[in-house]
């Protein structure tokens, strides 16, 4: 039933815990917009109905963390590739081991399946490229080039080239029946991380760490067009499925792009963080991001987002450019010619010869092959997923419904939160802790109140001067029968002393700002703390957190004291500066700390080593001080709730 009233554009669709160890990657199924793979340093790769947090299938096998995930189009298949540089695929359908395959000399960092044969591509930190047979188990062509890790592959819609993006700031194209390299596009400045093909004209559009996406044609094999920097490197793109604009998935943010001429359609903030991978369903836009054990989904109505009628990015020097009228560009290059006989083997047939296949296998790899289960954790989804697969071939296709949107006052939309099956046997109690918490994040009318501060928090926007009212500054009776100069003696009174605590406080920064001049940050840090001012500390952790590489081991046993106090501060913004300085300390020194709190024995005397295990005694017992702050304050509604219930996953480590 629609919502009355206004919806939202973008919303949050779920959150949840995905795997005992952290999430290393995920793909979504990009058929049916409703299926998700999560791999993690669990070794296990974990599916998931999209909107449901109930596991459906677990995939184990590898014995190393799964770095990459590849669903192939049909959905039938998955693929994982490990930091150990071996492949395994599964049949979902069959629910079972496939093939294993081995090759690779490094982390496997990116995959993909031909959209029509039965072949698997492979890039890896050992910067080759290579191409599978998975139905003969074994690699029938090794592609040589890239000299660093090649983060991404791509099969072109008609199936005759692969577009490798890697580290050395390279997109290479390959002839897959010529076994040669067609061209090399080197214009980025900084690594390749995503390439997409455009589904039907021969464009390519690659995105990069240099914060901006490069369209190149593949007829003359010159670039297009570029965008404009972004504010963060470029991970996740997507064409829409016409092929009338190109979505990036950006930092807490969608962009949406053309190309000829370069222009912004739109620009949508969504606080997915960093998308790892976007799919579109239903015209709805599907986003997948990742934090630590936590995997959230949000969805993008794609009805409300502008796809034309933008200007052109840059310098405008013509007026008539802001006219332009939107280039039909299908007339500019040709299509790809898709492969008429692809339909003549069925996916039956097809395993039938994978089955055949796997009879002739070695006695190594009928154990590599044991060795892999896909354990079904939720039996009813599993049918309801895999099961129509079984229907016959020309049955339509199930038609998918929207995700509905929530209203414009609801601040988080959760769907089947309460009752949860746990993905993998979780051996950590911190985690079974907080697992059904971080599941049923949206708390309830009845416990709101009950979880709330009793100090107000005074918001970063207001309306209206915080605390300031006129009568304040008045006496009780008729501002009438005041005098002129005795209303302004009213009014000027607490003026001197507020002009006092201000000269103080540009004192005191003043004062860390000439040690900070020198160098010394740790020194600046600990004069700040010593100042007894949270504004203080506000202010130099408001730059700090700028900079997370400025953020050193030897500053957190000084800061995370003054963090308690700023998680309880009544002010909103000092509240947010020490959830993000928290969540920075965490992210760089949490293992580094939990991996510190044992000292192993060592030969001879190692005074560094000696420091560094007590400054994470140190800072391990601080931490701890901060659980019942976080723990209190997890169910609070809202972003706030959402910051510290993020700082309780990240403390788990040291449970």
């Amino acid at each position: 039933m629609a919502a009355s009233g206004p919806t939202k554009i973008a919303w949050k669709l779920q959150e949840f815990v995905a795997h005992a160890g952290n999430v290393t990657c995920l793909v979504l199924g990009k058929n049916s917009g409703r299926l998700l793979a999560t791999g993690g340093e669990d070794c296990r790769v974990n599916l998931w109905s999209v909107s449901k947090p109930n596991c459906v299938m677990s995939l184990t096998g590898h014995n190393t963390p799964v770095e990459c995930i590849q669903f192939k189009d049909s959905e039938e298949l998955v693929v994982a590739g490990s930091q150990s540089g071996s492949l395994r695929i599964w049949d979902l359908e069959a629910a079972k081991i496939l093939r294993t395959l081995s090759g690779h000399k490094a982390n496997i960092c990116s995959l993909d399946f031909h959209p029509f044969g039965e072949f698997v591509a492979s890039g890896s930190m050992d910067t080759n490229v290579k191409l599978w047979d998975i139905r003969r188990k074994g690699c029938v062509m090794t592609y040589k080039g890239h000299t660093n890790a090649v983060r991404c592959l791509r099969f072109s819609p008609d199936g005759r080239w692969i577009a490798a993006a890697g580290d050395d700031n390279t997109v290479k194209l390959w002839d897959l029946s010529a076994a040669k390299i067609l061209t090399e596009f080197t214009d980025h400045t900084g690594p390749v991380n995503i390439v997409e093909f455009h589904p039907n004209e021969y464009l390519l559009a690659s995105g990069s760490s240099d914060r901006t996406i490069k369209f190149w044609d593949l007829e003359k094999f010159k670039m297009v067009s570029c965008t404009e920097v972004e504010s963060t490197p470029v991970r996740s793109i997507l064409f829409n499925p016409d092929g009338c604009c190109l979505y990036s998935g950006s930092q807490d943010s969608l962009h949406v792009y053309g190309w000829e001429p370069p222009r912004c359609f739109d620009v949508l903030p969504v606080n997915w963080g960093r998308a790892a991978d976007l799919c579109i369903c239903s015209n709805q836009l599907i986003g997948a991001s990742f934090s630590q054990v936590t995997v959230s989904t949000f969805v993008v109505d794609l009805n409300r987002v502008k796809k034309t009628g933008s200007i052109v990015q840059g310098t405008v020097e013509d007026e008539k450019l802001f006219n332009l009228p939107v280039m039909k560009v299908a007339a500019l290059r040709r299509n790809y010619e898709r492969p008429l006989t692809t339909c003549n083997r069925p996916q039956s047939k097809v395993k039938e010869e994978l089955e055949n296949e796997g009879k002739n296998q070695s006695a190594e790899e009928e154990k590599d092959d044991k060795e892999s289960t896909a354990e079904i954790r939720n039996p009813e989804e599993y049918k309801e997923i895999f099961q129509p697969q079984n229907a016959i071939a020309r049955t339509p296709p199930r038609r998918t419904d929207p995700f509905p949107a929530p209203p414009e006052d609801d601040t988080i939309s959760v769907k089947e939160s309460e009752k949860v099956i746990p993905p993998t046997e979780v051996h950590s109690p911190a985690i079974k802790k907080l697992q059904a918490d971080q599941l049923n994040f949206h708390p309830s009318a009845a416990s709101t109140p009950n979880n709330r501060p009793e100090a107000p928090i005074i918001p970063i926007a207001k309306n209206e001067p915080i605390g300031l009212k006129a009568a304040d500054f008045l006496p009780n009776n008729k501002l009438a029968d005041l005098s002129d100069e005795d209303a302004m003696g009213q009014i000027q009174k607490g003026h001197d002393t507020m002009c006092v605590v201000l000269k103080s406080r540009f004192k005191n920064l003043d004062t860390v700002r000439a040690v900070w001049t020198t160098g010394d940050i740790k020194t600046s840090i600990d004069s700040a703390v010593t100042m007894n001012d949270l504004a203080i500390i506000v202010d130099i952790l408001n730059i700090i957190n700028l900079k997370p590489a400025l953020w050193k081991l030897d500053l957190c046993p000084s800061i995370i004291p003054p963090i308690d106090k700023l998680l309880q501060s009544k002010y909103e913004s000092y509240v947010q500066t020490g959830c993000t300085s928290l969540k920075l300390i965490l992210q760089r020194f949490g293992l580094l700390i939990a991996d510190n709190l044992v000292t192993l024995p060592s030969i001879g005397v190692d005074i560094t080593r000696e420091e560094r295990h007590q400054k994470c005694k140190l800072c391990y017992k601080q931490l701890k001080n901060l659980l019942p702050i976080l723990q209190s304050k997890a169910g609070m509604p809202g972003r706030q709730g959402s910051a510290f219930r993020e700082l309780q996953l990240l403390m788990a480590a040291f449970e």
